[in-house]
């Protein structure tokens, strides 16, 4: 009897707290939608104001993924925080930036925890469940989130087509932050897949010679291939939801290229990356523990690379790269 009161009251508490965050979530979402209601009647230049739907949505959805993220150890305490700022802002910017976003924390999430016992026999420093925090969230998250906010101040909220010729410069951010979330797909599928199913040793991009697994800056064929895989997941992420939510596609350029603008962007994010890993990131082979490691020690044997990047700031300094160079890029080659 004592263990079903036990239950019956831990069911009671869950279905308390699941109305309390509810209504807490529509009370917020209802403020920010009167106070963009107001903002919009005094300053008649301002876009009419988004609607109440949206504020929920923005704020409701990112709020409810991130719980079930801390619950399955994907996100701990500081990464939550930061995922909810990243998923709020992409979320009221654009439902297609929403969709690609998912589409990279699902995926990543999941390639992370599989193959774990495989992992753990060459990745000194594997974490059960992979989980992130602030600092991994925002230098994967960062960049979409400034350009999220630059995408509102030049057309507001809402879904627009990729046109080069009507919104050049609004067309421009929505690929540069495409190109960002693919490149950080690319490179976690092909980090997460390749060490597992790989039956070659991964080679170094710079000299094409063989490393030890582990090793930054190495690549396999099935590496590669999953990065392009994991940035056509974006890509069609985001494809799709503009089919959904964006009206007149007929009248602006084709959109099917966004599909192979991710699995560009994913595959030459992940060799930006290795390039970035195997000039910057110290690889060594510690023998004391059979693995490879990102420090120097008495028992560590140089391989590669220098200690002045770790592995968030390549992360990082490869999402900014791609979304500034690859826009440009596909501008050339869209068709028209």
């Amino acid at each position: 009897m004592d263990k079903d009161k036990d239950l019956l009251l831990k069911e009671y508490i869950k279905m308390m707290t699941d109305m309390i965050v509810l209504c807490a979530t529509l009370a917020l979402s209802l403020f920010f939608w009167v106070l963009s209601l107001t903002i919009s009647t005094y300053y008649g230049k301002l876009r009419s104001p988004v609607s109440p739907w949206r504020w929920l949505f923005s704020i409701l959805v990112p709020l409810v993924l991130t719980i079930r993220a801390v619950k399955r150890r994907s996100l701990d305490g500081s990464g939550a925080l930061g995922a909810l700022l990243v998923g709020f802002v992409l979320t009221m910017a654009n439902y297609s930036f929403f969709s690609s976003l998912l589409a990279f924390f699902i995926t990543s999430s999941k390639l992370t925890r599989w193959g774990g016992a495989e992992k753990k026999k060459i990745d000194a420093e594997y974490k059960e469940g992979g989980q992130r925090n602030w600092v991994q969230v925002f230098c994967n998250g960062g960049v979409p989130t400034e350009l999220a906010l630059l995408y509102m101040i030049e057309v507001g909220p809402g879904e627009i087509p990729i046109d080069f010729g009507k919104q050049y410069s609004a067309s421009w951010m929505c690929l540069s932050l495409l190109g960002a979330l693919a490149c950080s797909t690319g490179d976690t599928w092909a980090s997460e897949v390749g060490p597992v199913l790989s039956k070659s040793k991964p080679r170094l991009i710079t000299n094409w010679e063989e490393v030890p697994t582990g090793t930054n800056g190495g690549v396999t064929p099935i590496g590669l291939v999953a990065s392009f895989l994991g940035g056509l997941v974006v890509g069609v992420a985001y494809f799709g939801t503009q089919l959904l939510f964006v009206g007149d596609l007929h009248l602006a350029d084709p959109q099917w290229p966004i599909i192979v603008y991710g699995g560009v962007a994913g595959l030459l994010g992940s060799m930006l990356d290795s390039f970035l890993g195997a000039n910057m990131q110290y690889s060594g082979f510690d023998s004391s523990i059979g693995k490879v490691v990102s420090y120097e020690s008495a028992t560590t044997q140089r391989i590669c690379g220098k200690p002045i990047l770790d592995n968030n700031a390549v992360n990082l300094f490869s999402s900014v790269l791609i979304a500034l160079i690859l826009p440009g890029l596909a501008w050339g080659a869209w068709p028209r």
